[in-house]
Parts: C-alpha cells; sequence; structure tokens
C-alpha cells in the first residue's frame, strides 16, 4: 500500500479520536491490505490530500466556461485609482 516513497523516517505525531464503529472498519481494511492501521491511515490520508490539494488547482470547464473566462482575462485591465493608491503605500510590514 505504501504511496509515499520516501525513505526517511516518520517522527512527527499525529493524534485523532474515532468511535468505535471507524475503529473497526479502519482495523479491517487495513488488515485486508497486510499493513499497519497507522501505515492504512496515513497513507488514506496522504493520498486525500494530495487530491484534495490538486482539485484547488485544477479545474474543470466545459466550452462555454472556457471561452467566458479567457474572453474575461484577455478584457483589459480596469483602472482602480483606490487600489493603485492603496499598493502604492508601505505595508505594515514594511513600516519602520
Amino acid at each position: 500500500m505504501p504511496v509515499t516513497k520516501t525513505k526517511s523516517r516518520r517522527t512527527k505525531r499525529l493524534s485523532f479520536r474515532a468511535t468505535a464503529l471507524q475503529k473497526r472498519i479502519l482495523k479491517k481494511a487495513a488488515e485486508s491490505k497486510g499493513v499497519t492501521v497507522t501505515d492504512y491511515i496515513v497513507e488514506s490520508a496522504f493520498k486525500q490530500a494530495q487530491r484534495d490539494i490538486l482539485e484547488e488547482r485544477d479545474f474543470a470547464l466545459s466550452s462555454l466556461q472556457w471561452k467566458r473566462f479567457t474572453s474575461a482575462l484577455d478584457r483589459p485591465a480596469k483602472k482602480k485609482p483606490k487600489l493603485k493608491k492603496l499598493l502604492s503605500k508601505p505595508s505594515i510590514l514594511e513600516k519602520r
């Protein structure tokens, strides 16, 4: 089941609570894969986290939606005097 192809040892601890039913299901699934419950949970959560991150980065559009999206990107930018003024000032992190 190992999906993370790292040779480094896991050193960080995660802690969570589960219901009795969740624990039984996780244990049974781990046993069916021949791995520990910890390995099963870490690998499953890791794969899901990767999918979630990709979903935030990648998105699918229909032809019409794509046309509208690219049209919006191709339009000249609108002048925003208040935004220009705001961005011309030093940020609070730059003030001394």
